[in-house]
């Protein structure tokens, strides 16, 4: 019998690609290289799986392809607002996502901005690396506490809830949130947590605000001029989530009329095209979407595919079933 024919749109670590050639019948991209939406829909009419990462595009013109041969797309990836959902249900696609596996590491990148932006790591790092530093000063480059400050998280799933841990536990950071209903009592006793009802109730009151909501229509600029304008002059907003739930223009002229006193950002409007605008701005600290970058987490990433796959195919249920 012949092993099913998967398609890998991206790299992926050397150890998972190696198990996904011994168990099907594996094309990887060795270029590594974005696939284009002819390349896609060739994928979906030749592979039994298409494998794509959370920056591969597949709307519904993609995936309404004639003559279609894939059964299942194994997202790289929790977030899954890049895939027409509705479109894949009425296809008979099933979609998977990886859940649970990247919640430490991406809290970490969270955390990782949130003390760059309000301790300007990266102006100094900058300053340093261009030369122009002239020596220690009592009031050179001053900057933000965060021992002691609040912290606001607008959504408060399992990524938010380990920056709330890792904020409290480590900084002694008040913690705020902002969830549609109330979050698991021992959670909130653990962490001090404070639930606002809106995010207008949490913006005035935080000097860190970080956004740990999916994408998608629902959330496209939820951060917008009129809410960034509810912000303190000396707070700083972090984003982690999905480019598209900050308006990325509001932003830039925020950050330049130091409406708000910084941003981390790791995704972007658009990315990894993102407004030339950030670039102009000494006070935003840019990554290029690191949340999940660590060998042990892409990895595991990459496992959890690979078991949604094997379940999928031997006709078991698929543990991280989106569709």
């Amino acid at each position: 019998m012949s092993k099913p024919k998967v398609l890998i749109s991206r790299r992926w670590p050397a150890a998972v690609e190696a198990k996904l050639q011994q168990l099907f019948d594996t094309t990887l991209n060795s270029d590594d290289r974005p696939l284009n939406a002819d390349e896609f829909r060739l994928a979906l009419q030749n592979y039994d799986a298409v494998c794509p990462s959370v920056c591969d595009a597949l709307p519904a013109e993609v995936l309404n392809v004639a003559n279609k041969r894939c059964r299942i797309l194994g997202n790289f990836g929790v977030g899954y607002n890049h895939i027409d959902i509705a479109a894949a249900r009425a296809q008979d696609l099933v979609v998977t996502n990886t859940p649970g596996v990247l919640t430490e590491s991406t809290a970490d990148i969270a955390m990782t901005l949130l003390l760059m932006t309000a301790r300007r790591g990266a102006e100094g790092d900058r300053l340093v690396r261009s030369g122009q530093w002239r020596g220690w000063c009592p009031t050179h480059m001053m900057s933000s506490d965060v021992t002691g400050a609040t912290l606001g998280l607008i959504g408060f799933g399992r990524i938010a809830q380990a920056m709330a841990r890792k904020a409290h536990h480590g900084f002694g950071m008040k913690i705020l949130y902002v969830k549609p209903s109330p979050a698991d009592p021992e959670i909130v006793a653990d962490l001090q947590a404070v639930r606002c009802e809106t995010v207008e109730e949490l913006l005035p009151q935080c000097d860190f605000v970080s956004l740990h909501c999916p994408g998608g229509a629902d959330t496209r600029h939820l951060i917008d001029e009129r809410r960034l304008n509810l912000m303190k002059p000396s707070a700083h907003l972090i984003n982690t989530a999905r480019g598209d739930v900050v308006d990325s223009k509001a932003l830039i002229r925020a950050l330049r009329e130091k409406r708000i006193a910084g941003a981390g950002l790791d995704v972007y409007e658009g990315e990894p095209h993102l407004d030339p605008g950030f670039l102009e701005l000494e006070n935003a600290a840019l990554l290029p979407h690191l949340g999940s970058a660590t060998i042990a987490t892409r990895t595991a990433m990459g496992e959890r595919v690979l078991a949604n796959l094997q379940a999928f195919f031997a006709g078991q249920a698929v543990p991280d079933r989106v569709v």
